[in-house]
């Protein structure tokens, strides 16, 4: 049975584990945390056994490392990991538009680099259309303003949304710049982008909506092919940043990533 190390152990990580525990994942699990007295405690939850490990223990011990703590980690991350021949699964997609050597690197060493669809939906479609000319893709993002404080663009430009009474465009850029301005909010850009056109050619803006429940969002794309629309309402995990269709579709990811049968471009 393979074995899958996940890194992290936040509202993601623990949603894996309880995949795993469940047995909707066929594979054993090991986990690396940098909270480590709160996730001791998760695991005592589970009907399995699940050892909490250093990270490099965990690389040696897995068959798939899986990231779930956040895009600060990515790079040094992906360099053990391909560094020990050891395939990658990545959720935080934004850290790979500042870091593109993980790409190349993946692709010199022969390990697998995963990149799930997390949040956002119609990459198979937006993949397939850009085999072909498009002529753009463009995202509309609106979350509950609760779900993006603290984001660097808003901290460093001195936005609050505390007394926000209406809908309000914080953003309005390229998926690159997206990324850098919301590394926590806008990974679903970072996966449009990589699946076509490209990280500055992808066009995204984000509204806070007070009142908002869901976090939702819109992707147009237009070319030969003809035209696509997509809509998603994500409903949110604890975390408020992340929607439980990120957990589905990392469980997802790892069961077709052990799963000899594919299913979707």
């Amino acid at each position: 049975m393979k074995t899958i190390g996940i890194v992290g152990c936040g509202a993601i990580g623990k949603g894996l584990l309880k995949a795993v525990d469940s047995g909707a994942v066929a594979a054993e699990a090991c986990v690396a945390s940098r909270t480590e007295s709160s996730c001791r405690e998760f695991l005592e939850t589970l009907d399995t056994v699940v050892p909490l490990l250093s990270l490099d223990e965990l690389i040696t011990r897995s068959d798939i490392v899986v990231e779930a703590a956040g895009g600060a980690v990515v790079p040094d991350l992906a360099r053990r990991a391909f560094d020990a021949g050891k395939d990658l699964l990545v959720i935080s997609v934004g850290a790979l538009l500042d870091h593109p050597d993980i790409i190349e690197r993946a692709r010199e060493t022969g390990c697998r680099l995963l990149l799930p669809s997390g949040a956002i939906a119609a990459l198979d479609g937006i993949k397939s259309a850009c085999a072909g000319e498009v002529t753009h893709v463009t995202i509309t993002t609106r979350k509950p303003p609760h779900g993006l404080e603290g984001a660097p663009y808003l901290v460093e430009n001195g936005i609050s949304l505390a007394a926000l009474a209406e809908p309000k465009e914080i953003f309005s850029g390229t998926a690159r710049e997206a990324c850098r301005a919301f590394p926590a909010n806008v990974n679903v850009s970072a996966a449009v982008s990589l699946a076509g056109l490209g990280p500055d050619r992808t066009r995204i803006r984000i509204l806070a909506v007070p009142g908002l429940e869901r976090n939702c969002h819109e992707v147009e794309a237009e070319g030969e092919f003809g035209r696509l629309n997509m809509r998603i309402e994500n409903v949110p995990t604890e975390n408020p940043r992340t929607g439980r269709l990120t957990v589905l579709s990392m469980i997802r990811s790892l069961q077709d990533a052990l799963d000899p049968v594919r299913v979707g471009t």
